[in-house]
């Protein structure tokens, strides 16, 4: 009876290592997702066989070494520390503070972990992912460098840093408010500005691998290879640009307004 009690509800948890959705992942869960990963089988299935969200599966393996380095025992132990590092740093009642619209907070913080962990995988720091998830799940899409400091529980150097970082990537910009106090802004085009960042940072790629042609010589297999991924570098570059800029209204959408713009 003291088992059922302990596994009902929305946020159930478990109960000496029994898996129970909502739970935080049990060491017998991680054994399997290893399993599951070296039989080659996608998070969405392994998720299906835990009876588990995909995206928790997609963050576990992300943050434990990938589909190629995750270790079950290893992420099991690093989870823990992770968990008693947070209580030891996080304020009381960070993570319940209330939420306007009547938001969950929980619900709130763990998809704010989601995203940051989403963010890694494409291949952000971790610093840099925290700092942009955080500005993003805000309503005014701004953060000061202190609020960020709070909510993070970091260094001002770290948010510092990682603010350098997404300037020079197009994903956020600096500006004063009344006060004079510096803040950090997520704005409506700020997935525009990443996609025409990217779109840069991939034709100078382009460029670079063109310049290798004369050098490894015309016709030669290496030199085919440099002019054949610098064409084909130069195709995907022009088709992010061209995608955004065809796009870029999506990003304007105020709430309370139809996708396609009709009202």
């Amino acid at each position: 009876m003291v088992a059922a009690s302990a596994t009902t509800g929305p946020h159930a948890r478990t109960t000496k290592g029994t898996a129970v959705p909502g739970g935080r992942l049990t060491r017998q869960e991680r054994q399997q997702i290893a399993s599951g990963l070296a039989d080659g089988h996608a998070y969405a299935e392994i998720a299906r066989r835990l009876n588990r969200p995909t995206s928790t599966i997609t963050r576990e393996v992300t943050r434990n070494g990938g589909p190629t380095g995750y270790r079950a025992e290893a992420a099991h132990r690093a989870t823990e520390r992770r968990a008693h590092r947070r209580r030891r740093a996080a304020p009381r009642g960070a993570r319940t503070a209330p939420q306007p619209y009547g938001r969950d907070a929980e619900a709130v913080c763990a998809y704010e972990e989601v995203l940051t962990t989403v963010l890694i995988a494409s291949g952000a720091p971790l610093m840099m992912s925290r700092v942009m998830a955080c500005l993003t799940v805000t309503d005014t899409g701004s953060l000061t460098a202190a609020e960020l400091v709070q909510r993070l529980q970091v260094s001002p150097a770290s948010v510092s840093k990682a603010i350098t970082f997404l300037e020079s990537q197009g994903m956020v910009r600096r500006e004063r408010d009344e006060g004079r106090r510096e803040r950090y802004v997520v704005d409506d085009d700020v997935m525009y500005q990443s996609m025409m960042a990217s779109a840069r940072s991939t034709a100078q790629l382009a460029g670079t691998a063109r310049q290798g042609v004369p050098v490894l010589g015309h016709g030669t297999p290496a030199g085919v290879r440099l002019e054949n991924m610098a064409r084909f570098l130069d195709h995907v570059s022009e088709a992010i640009a061209r995608a955004a800029e065809q796009a870029r209204d999506v990003l304007h959408t105020k709430p309370g307004t139809p996708p396609d713009g009709t009202t």
